[in-house]
């Protein structure tokens, strides 16, 4: 009986392992679509390849068959997730697969989504094409992880990160700078790869951040600032708020006065009246899946000790960051503790030991 080793190649796994780069190179970036690698072969030659498109559409199948200059004809394809077969705002991309005359689909995994699985498998072998799935599927069963997530539970993949210095504080008013420049930059990597990004009011006032991507050449990929803000206390001259349009600032709040709700309208922000509890503090998941439909799938949240607690001790994050610097940070103004350390590890595991050293300062991944 052969196994799913025998059924691939060195050059199989070659190909796919392309496909992967492709894909990650663009994962957050799509959309609500997942992210795709595609890789056509013919005669052991890469004759192309292929994205998903920055919004999630055409796909990476049909670019990577629109970008081929050559015949395809009894080629062979390589791509990380089933093809889809359903009509939305484009066609099936297993029309353009047959249409082609590909001979050969290697995908990796099955898609989650009710109207694709295991339904192109169908449909491409009953036009005599063949196909094989599997490969590399533990390594790319991972990298969907957060797509699967969003799609099993109509919810965002929610990150969370926090930077601490040595003596466990997360602010200082005699040293307002915890991290150094190669944690930053981290920071803004994680920003580019969420279409989201949230914060207090709190913080943004205290901090009036930018809240965008700073690396450059990738402005343009800066998240949506989404701001938790229960009486509409946000300051109205912070970057963000003169920074805003309908498309790209969001505020959740409660109760205000009818003269603030016109002056953040009148900024073009978008405000959501949601419901808070006892202490004031909102319904969290009712927020993401308000998100969702806002077509938000990947939330990343910088919270202060408050915030990021509450989040933690209701296991709210899929993933967590806790940046650590080497220094101690002044007590002898004001200054904030990060209280949650203990429910950090007890709540959320570091399996994979996944440490970064970025300078002297260390980032632990954590995972729920």
């Amino acid at each position: 009986m052969s196994t799913k080793k025998d059924k691939f190649s060195l050059k199989d796994k070659f190909y796919m392992e392309i496909a992967l780069k492709l894909a990650n190179s663009r994962q957050g970036l799509t959309g609500t679509n997942p992210s795709v690698g595609c890789v056509i072969v013919k005669n052991d030659k890469i004759v192309s390849i292929g994205q998903t498109s920055y919004n999630g559409r055409p796909h990476a199948e049909f670019n990577a068959i629109e970008n081929c200059i050559d015949d395809l004809n009894g080629s062979k394809m390589y791509v990380t997730l089933e093809p889809c077969c359903h009509h939305g705002l484009t066609p099936p991309c297993t029309n353009i697969i047959i249409k082609s005359k590909i001979s050969e689909v290697i995908y990796s995994v099955s898609d989650i989504d009710k109207r694709v699985r295991n339904k192109s498998l169908k449909i491409l072998k009953s036009n005599k094409i063949k196909v094989k799935k599997g490969l590399l599927d533990d390594k790319i069963n991972n990298f969907y992880s957060n797509y699967f997530f969003n799609r099993k539970n109509q919810l965002p993949y929610v990150t969370g990160k926090i930077a601490v210095s040595k003596n466990n504080l997360i602010y200082s008013k005699l040293n307002k700078k915890i991290t150094n420049r190669h944690s930053d930059k981290f920071t803004h990597l994680l920003r580019y790869k969420n279409d989201a990004l949230m914060v207090t009011y709190k913080t943004l006032n205290n901090d009036n951040s930018k809240l965008n991507c700073r690396i450059k050449g990738f402005s343009n990929f800066s998240p949506k600032r989404i701001i938790l803000d229960n009486k509409l206390q946000t300051k109205i001259n912070t970057y963000v708020i003169n920074t805003a349009n309908k498309n790209n600032t969001l505020i959740f709040y409660n109760q205000a006065k009818k003269s603030k709700i016109l002056e953040f309208k009148n900024k073009k922000i978008q405000l959501i009246k949601s419901k808070v509890n006892q202490q004031g503090k909102f319904d969290i998941k009712a927020i993401l899946k308000k998100l969702y439909t806002h077509n938000c799938r990947n939330l990343l949240i910088e919270g202060g000790d408050s915030l990021t607690s509450h989040l933690l001790k209701n296991k709210i994050f899929n993933r967590f960051y806790l940046y650590k610097c080497p220094k101690n940070i002044s007590k002898e103004t004001e200054y904030l503790k990060f209280n949650s350390l203990d429910v950090l590890k007890k709540n959320y595991k570091n399996k994979f030991n996944l440490n970064l050293y970025l300078g002297k300062d260390k980032i632990t991944l954590y995972k729920n």
